[in-house]
């Protein structure tokens, strides 16, 4: 089933014009289906703010056809906004007090923007930690992406990141590592997923923490793990909530900030994400910027519109599907009453009832 539009949130008029299908509160209170809520705690900066919550949006409401939707996203206080950013937040946001006292079935939690590689010295790290802490007790599973896994692998499990020396983005193959947990068991046994990010938990911390890992790259390393009781806490270190152009507008983003003086290397094109005419445009462009800002020129235009349409979208349904798995399972766990994680029978040390824990085949 879709998502409910329960407020007048923005992201809904723009998931309905970009052809989703959003419930309206009228209707979907006449069907006798079960709803889950879905909080989502969007930690990104003002400008990745709407497109993080959009991304997410459109995750979710793909992901499974079992239960009504309603999302209920939310921030962190501590997070420095700009005015205009302040005011949507106030509007179309939660505050975490009701979020807290009204409940939850699942948690997501995004990654953040961070000054400097101390994570423990963020604005955010104190609050995120009672946001998780709090989810850890009162809420089925918590779903957490990039920087938010290296936090909670932190402050939960004493592992911290560690950086990688140069940046790790494109997108990437990975494989299913245990097939025997119902959150893979039914997608493709190889698949794609776009990495962005400086830093990384190694898979020797993942293990050390004793953490369940399910997917895996050889070249971007680990992807997809689950808590040692296999369920009420999954970690992605990728991206599969990005849209097709996410890479490419980050790109685009670094090429600016090159040609403003804003950092000091041309930056290097996200890896097996551009076919070879798109290179060879982008090359061209990087030639251009180059003899440009040696003459003094005017800085031509990133050709933007000659790469968009050769792009192509390999994680999607795989993103979809493992999101799918976890909402299924949700569903099958989370007691009626969103205050209360787990149903009564439910073992909160062992929520799956070990059934994913067969020998490898």
């Amino acid at each position: 089933m879709p998502i409910v539009a329960h407020n007048d949130l923005p992201t809904f008029e723009r998931l309905r014009e970009e052809g989703h299908k959003i419930l309206e509160p009228d209707h979907a209170i006449q069907q006798d289906i079960r709803e889950l809520h879905i909080g989502l705690l969007n930690m990104m900066p003002d400008a990745a703010l709407a497109a993080t919550e959009r991304q997410f949006f459109r995750l979710i409401g793909q992901s499974n056809q079992i239960a009504q939707f309603y999302v209920h996203p939310f921030t962190l206080d501590a997070l420095d906004r700009g005015p205009i950013t302040r005011e949507y937040v106030e509007r179309y946001y939660e505050p975490f007090e009701k979020i807290r006292a009204e409940g939850l079935d699942a948690l997501v939690i995004t990654g953040a923007n961070v000054m400097g590689p101390d994570l423990a010295s963020q604005t955010f790290w104190e609050p995120l930690i009672e946001v998780v802490d709090w989810a850890y007790h009162n809420v089925s599973s918590t779903l957490c992406s990039c920087l938010a896994t290296h936090a909670v692998l932190q402050f939960r499990y004493g592992q911290r990141r560690r950086p990688l020396g140069e940046k790790r983005w494109g997108v990437y193959v990975h494989r299913v590592i245990d097939r025997s947990h119902p959150l893979v068991s039914s997608v493709n046994t190889r698949f794609d997923v776009p990495h962005s990010r400086f830093n990384e938990i190694g898979r020797d911390q993942f293990d050390a923490a004793g953490l369940h890992i399910l997917a895996e790259s050889e070249e971007a390393g680990v992807h997809l793990a689950v808590s040692p009781d296999g369920f009420r806490q999954v970690f992605f270190q990728g991206h599969p909530e990005y849209d097709i152009i996410s890479l490419l507008k980050e790109y685009k983003r670094e090429v600016n900030r090159f040609a403003s003086g804003e950092r000091d290397q041309y930056p290097p094109v996200p890896e097996n994400y551009f076919g070879v005419q798109s290179r060879a445009i982008l090359d061209e462009h990087r030639e251009r910027i180059l003899d440009a800002l040696d003459q003094g020129r005017e800085l031509p235009a990133f050709p933007e519109q000659h790469i968009v349409g050769r792009l192509d979208n390999t994680w999607h349904d795989s993103g979809e599907g493992v999101l799918g798995n976890w909402m299924g399972l949700i569903y099958q766990v989370t007691h009626n009453d969103r205050r209360l994680p787990f149903m009564s029978h439910v073992d909160p040390d062992d929520p799956l009832a070990l059934s994913w824990r067969r020998p490898r085949g």
